[in-house]
């Protein structure tokens, strides 16, 4: 949409695939039915997102991050996963527990522990502390878990590396440090498990798009939020300002002095209605920088 209004108009490009995952929508749909039926708590942050977090607690879901203070009959994994062990350690507490892990982060899980089962050492490409990462890692005798080229020069050899990718990583950086892994050891076989997300591939690549296109950026999404903070480091490579945020109130008129064209994408865990708050706003303001009313481009 256009602001017309000679050299102080503002446009604002909305990137493509900036609602809610699957794998998101759907655990927010179990745990929002399951606490209609009984009290209910989650193992963890559901997801990454303290909007979405906030309003589970008003529906009194609970939020631990140790079975052991369970004090609900049901408790549900988050939709990042957790390993057998932890979840085993669950229901030996006699919890009835309910998962919310998204397919795709299972997807991972299974590729990892068949590369070694199958006599690969695992490289898991991913943050190491986080949740999806760590339920990954803790069913696995031996791995390694790489984010930068300094990690890649840390690993011993190998004489099979077998390496998967936390679903939320830009595909790019995680080719570029497959390829570093077959650089650093070229007698060794290397296999690699394409497990990024197609969410998170669509969305980075509609973010570029728009972020080549833009003077600013605005990424809306939680402070702990991976797929947030990787988006907003990859607008960063195309856009010479990116502010991320996590709703509306935070925008500021004056961030926007002299920008002509404002771009938008959001984390994968950004409520529509977050989004839609955001855009609004964005909107108003344009319309504080001209002196006319808007019309479509």
């Amino acid at each position: 949409m256009w602001y017309k209004v000679n050299d102080r108009s503002m446009r604002i490009l909305r990137a493509e695939h900036m609602g809610m995952c699957f794998g998101v929508r759907d655990a927010i749909a179990l745990a929002r039915q399951q606490a209609t039926q009984e009290p209910t708590t989650i193992l963890g942050e559901l997801v990454h997102n303290e909007h979405v977090l906030e309003e589970l607690r008003r529906q009194g879901v609970r939020m631990e991050k140790e079975a052991r203070a369970v004090l609900t009959r049901t408790a549900i994994v988050t939709a990042h996963g957790a390993s057998e062990k932890a979840k085993q350690k669950a229901l030996g507490l006699g919890l009835n527990l309910l998962e919310a892990t998204c397919p795709l982060v299972q997807l991972v899980h299974r590729s990892a522990t068949r590369l070694a089962n199958e006599g690969w050492h695992p490289v898991i490409v991913g943050q190491r502390n986080h949740a999806e990462v760590r339920g990954i890692t803790e069913d696995l005798a031996e791995y390694d878990v790489v984010l930068s080229a300094e990690d890649v020069l840390a690993l011993s050899p190998r004489s099979k590396f077998g390496i998967v990718a936390q679903t939320t990583q830009p595909i790019d950086k995680v080719k570029t440090l497959v390829d570093l892994i077959g650089k650093r050891f070229p007698q060794a076989e290397v296999r690699f498990i394409d497990t990024v997300c197609q969410p998170t591939k669509q969305r980075q690549s509609a973010a570029i798009e728009v972020s080549q296109q833009a003077d600013a950026m605005v990424v809306v999404g939680g402070t702990k939020s991976n797929n947030t903070r990787e988006l907003a480091a990859t607008c960063a490579r195309y856009c010479p300002c990116v502010i991320q945020i996590q709703s509306a109130a935070e925008l500021r008129p004056e961030w926007f002095e002299g920008v002509q064209t404002v771009g938008l994408t959001a984390g994968t865990s950004t409520p529509d209605a977050v989004i839609a708050e955001v855009e609004a706003r964005l909107e108003r303001i344009a319309l504080e920088k001209s002196v006319a009313l808007p019309v479509m481009a």
